[in-house]
């Protein structure tokens, strides 16, 4: 019999193990669970002289979540950044511009994001004019929530080289004044690239990352987050926490998609580096874009915009030149997502995942649609048929239903965020939150799986509440469905005896309390391989 080195007992253990879906205590060694069960069946692993014995009064525990869709330097940075989330003014907005120039020198550049026009005064897309009132002399650039809009001031604007006569870059739109075509401060999408940004030295750009990906560990240690699929790269830093035992989050690091035969062979190299590393750091998907957001007015329909019929999206590429590069990466090996939001840019997808399978066929790829936001109907049996997982960011449902509707009209919100229809059609779903577009608390992503309600609150039973889903479904998405997507469920994502010890203590019972105190539940023990790494009770962290 195996002395442990860590025990909870007295717990309400929510398990995702079919077979053995809930438990009252679970023992620990080194960084594995060595076995579930009972308090009595458990207490014959303890010696009090060598086994740390917490008592969870009966909290509900979980699997450690795995945030299946971030951007977690992004998020880190954000934290460092103006914060302009949930600001419904537009001299909010420039309150805490003016706030933020008041302590820095004329000439630096000044960063925030958060802004949503759809919350501000009539809705109406802010301009440059509100930035150049408080900040004539340091250039600002701040990102809408979603990332794909950016508002920048007039000096950004010159030192950028941008004016009324500068063109539209493929799969992007400089926003201008009808009256004078001079540019409104507006960037949408790749317009975001002309953007001429201070060049960092290789040095200062490793540091700055660094100390946001430092921010953005404690943040997940304290709610609960202990895997990560990074959509956007940072093996040397990983590797560097790593190396100096600083990494408190298992990493699937993903790269950018390209056909380029030199780089792919370079990502092999990258996946060679990371095979044994006590599964902390995973070569993950290739990610590419096809189209941009809802709330940016950019994602690609087969018709426009309820709200705007001058354009239906900006896909960013033909549908034989997605075929071609969906081919090309695929007969190389690698696991393939790709940003699709609108009804049409998932369609696309689709298609060049069947078309690619017609080429090199058919494997256990687990190609990835990311965020599978809008679809058509007759879409959504194909998840299944051609092996592609949903990778869905359950916030963005209620963050982007207050104008959902007015941009696609009620019919097409039909296939918004469909949960339960993908479920039902078989098909793998796997949660995230894409912070830093939206919180990275996973609390906020179970509240929206199971109510479809606003943050406030609102009464009756929620958007389209067919397809809501059951809070244990919502924890199996966020933890043994993510997993599964980096292809490692039967090494984490639910408590199971082998599997690696990533455990969440939750402060209230998910299951018993009334749905608006769901947002309210706060972790009181993050583990990651048997070790404490957040505790809310200040003796207990190790």
């Amino acid at each position: 019999m195996q002395i442990t080195d860590l025990v909870l007992k007295n717990g309400k253990i929510v398990t995702i193990d079919k077979n053995n879906p809930r438990a009252e205590a679970v023992a620990i060694k080194d960084d594995k669970i060595i076995a579930v069960g009972t308090n009595k069946e458990i207490d014959k692993y303890t010696d009090i002289q060598v086994t740390k014995i917490i008592d969870l009064d009966e909290r509900l525990v979980v699997p450690g979540f795995i945030d299946a869709h971030i951007h977690f330097e992004g998020g880190g940075a954000s934290l460092m950044q103006i914060d302009l989330n949930g600001v419904t003014t537009l001299t909010e907005i420039q309150k805490r511009v003016k706030e933020k120039i008041d302590k820095v020198e004329d000439g630096i550049w000044i960063y925030g994001r958060g802004w949503d026009h759809e919350i501000l005064p009539d809705k109406k897309w802010p301009t440059k004019e509100i930035i150049d009132d408080v900040a004539p002399k340091n250039p600002v650039v701040l990102r809408r929530v979603d990332g794909h809009s950016t508002l920048v001031n007039s000096l950004v604007l010159k030192i950028s080289g941008i004016t009324g006569n500068t063109p539209d870059p493929r799969g992007g739109t400089i926003i201008k004044k009808p009256s004078t075509g001079k540019p409104t401060g507006i960037l949408k999408e790749t317009a975001q690239g002309l953007i001429k940004s201070p060049k960092l030295s290789k040095k200062e750009s490793y540091d700055n990352s660094k100390k946001a990906i430092k921010l953005a560990l404690k943040e997940a240690a304290r709610l609960g987050v202990t895997g990560i699929h990074n959509l956007t790269g940072n093996f040397e830093i990983f590797q560097e926490l790593l190396d100096r035992k600083e990494l408190t989050v298992r990493v699937y690091a993903c790269a950018s998609i390209t056909k380029e035969k030199k780089v792919l062979e370079s990502y092999k190299e990258w996946q060679k580096k990371f095979t044994n590393n006590k599964n902390m750091i995973k070569f993950g998907c290739l990610k590419g874009f096809i189209d941009g957001t809802l709330g940016s007015g950019t994602a690609a329909f087969f018709k426009p915009f309820d709200d705007n019929p001058s354009t239906a999206g900006l896909p960013r590429m033909t549908q034989k030149e997605l075929n071609e590069l969906v081919a090309i990466v695929d007969n190389e090996g690698f696991q393939i997502a790709i940003h699709a939001i609108g009804s049409k840019a998932n369609n696309m997808i689709l298609n060049a995942f069947e078309e690619t399978i017609s080429i090199n066929g058919k494997r256990d790829s687990r190609h990835r649609s990311e965020h599978a936001q809008v679809l058509i109907p007759q879409d959504i049996p194909r998840f299944t048929q051609l092996g592609i997982i949903a990778s869905m960011q359950p916030t963005h449902c209620i963050t982007d239903k207050k104008f959902a509707e007015k941009r696609i009209g009620k019919e097409r919100c039909r296939g918004a965020y469909a949960w339960k229809s993908l479920l039902n059609a078989g098909a793998h779903i796997v949660f995230g939150t894409d912070w830093p577009v939206e919180p990275l608390d996973p609390m906020e992503g179970l509240y929206a799986a199971v109510t479809r309600k606003d943050r406030k609150g609102e009464p009756g039973d929620g958007w389209f509440p067919e397809e809501k889903i059951s809070m244990e479904k919502a924890i199996e998405l966020y933890t043994l469905g993510s997993a599964y997507a980096s292809f490692e469920e039967n090494i984490k994502g639910s408590i199971q005896i082998g599997k690696l010890a990533d455990i969440v203590v939750l402060s209230q019972d998910l299951f018993e309390i009334p749905e608006n105190k769901i947002m309210d539940t706060k972790v009181v023990y993050t583990i990651i391989g048997g070790k404490i790494i957040y505790s809310s009770i200040t003796d207990a962290a190790n």
